[in-house]
């Protein structure tokens, strides 16, 4: 699905043609790896037109390739820059940092992921863009935001989100080596969250006409996505525990291996699952068992129920497993491969997997926003751009003539891809 009618439904389901979410929304991106640029590809599948501003050598995420077989094929860039029109300049020269405020200028929002003495010394600081431009959202997106002590410190995902915001520590079993987190998982958080915040900057812009601020950060999404935690460790102070399988409160709230040496994860913390679930598997006898009759005495002898419960899984494959649970109505998962996420009928029943049409690589299949709108179409609006695809059209729509784009990129000013 590349593209399509877009509208709204009326009662009796007719689609009627207004464009995009975001259509007219103007936004200029200075960013590059994946938070950032990942927030503004969502809005450019909402309709807005974003323009994406590298340096001469580029987005460090171009080219980081993480399949030998795709060559010179990047998914992840695809996947953060689709849609977008590209130019490349100098930011480090005065003209170059000129040309970016003059795209500011005429913008909607400015999305950016430098730390803040960057954006001072360059001249793109909220202060100097809100000056010459009063509506304009202007948004921040780094590991630790604008102010307190560490502001000027880099961050990553597995460093500012994973690392320092609880999370690493929180998933690793003890006596086990920390587990290594999967790459943007909290830049695609972090994404989600400016998306948010640029949609209620938008909204307030219309109501006062007065620009706005935003700064979104790694660390803060982490205390987020953690809240459940870190909400009584607020109050508490205090860690939670660290039980490992054998010390867990639940015995249905728990992963578990099978004789196909696949994983099983149950989720059924409600004390009326336990005999249900005794019952299905031929064990009825457990659930009478005065060492596991409540949650208290269950808790008391989870090394016990731990070991039956290994032993039970290990007696059958992945795939009988879940004939049964689906059966009984229990709530369980596989863990389950990204090979067999990439082919879950359901997921792409819901419309996960779009397509995208690429010049050069053909149709691939790319994720979708994790959100439907009735009637709308949000499918990807097309592959990210080439390094300096745009530069001339853009720069032409700032009223440069071609010879002063020819200087520019004589000059080393601005590359054009050619």
């Amino acid at each position: 699905m590349t593209g399509g009618q877009s509208g709204t439904a009326d009662r009796a389901g007719t689609v009627t043609a207004i464009g995009r979410p975001l259509e007219g929304v103007r936004v200029v991106e200075v960013a590059g790896w994946m938070a950032a640029p990942g927030a503004a590809a969502m809005m450019c599948d909402l309709g807005a037109e974003v323009v994406k501003v590298e340096p001469l050598r580029g987005d460090p995420m171009r080219g980081v390739v993480r399949r030998a077989d795709l060559e010179d094929f990047d998914p992840p860039f695809q996947m953060d820059n689709r849609g977008k029109r590209g130019i490349a300049l100098a930011l480090d020269r005065p003209e170059g940092q000129e040309l970016v405020r003059r795209l500011a200028d005429g913008a909607d929002v400015f999305l950016n992921n430098l730390l803040g003495r960057r954006q001072h010394k360059f001249g793109l600081d909220a202060d100097t863009l809100l000056a010459r431009n009063p509506r304009l959202v202007h948004g921040t997106l780094t590991g630790y935001g604008l102010d307190g002590p560490d502001s000027a410190r880099p961050g990553f995902d597995i460093t500012a989100f994973f690392g320092r915001g609880g999370i690493t520590q929180a998933i690793t079993e003890p006596g086990s080596q920390a587990p290594r987190a999967r790459p943007a998982q909290g830049d695609h958080a972090a994404a989600l969250a400016m998306l948010a915040a640029v949609l209620t900057a938008l909204r307030l812009v219309e109501r006062t006409g007065r620009g706005q601020v935003i700064d979104v950060n790694l660390l803060a999404t982490a205390s987020w996505t953690m809240a459940s935690d870190l909400s009584s460790t607020l109050v508490d102070g205090q860690d939670p525990p660290m039980l490992g399988r054998r010390g867990r409160r639940h015995a249905l709230q728990e992963s578990f291996r099978t004789q196909d040496d696949r994983w099983v994860l149950l989720f059924m913390p409600e004390p009326h699952w336990w005999p249900k679930f005794c019952s299905a598997v031929g064990h009825p006898e457990w659930a009478e068992d005065p060492r596991f009759e409540t949650v208290a005495t269950r808790f008391e002898n989870m090394p016990v129920i731990t070991d039956l419960m290994d032993e039970l899984f290990a007696s059958r494959p992945l795939a009988e497993w879940a004939s049964l649970f689906d059966e009984a109505g229990f709530t369980w998962a596989p863990a389950a491969t990204l090979s067999e996420v990439a082919a879950d009928p359901h997921a792409a029943a819901v419309g996960t997997f779009p397509e995208i049409e690429h010049p050069v690589r053909g149709t691939f299949r790319t994720v979708a926003l994790p959100m439907t709108l009735r009637g709308q179409d949000l499918s990807p609006r097309g592959p990210a751009p080439e390094l300096g695809q745009h530069t001339r059209e853009v720069l032409a729509e700032l009223d440069l003539s071609p010879e002063e784009i020819d200087r520019l990129v004589a000059e080393g000013t601005v590359a054009d891809g050619s």
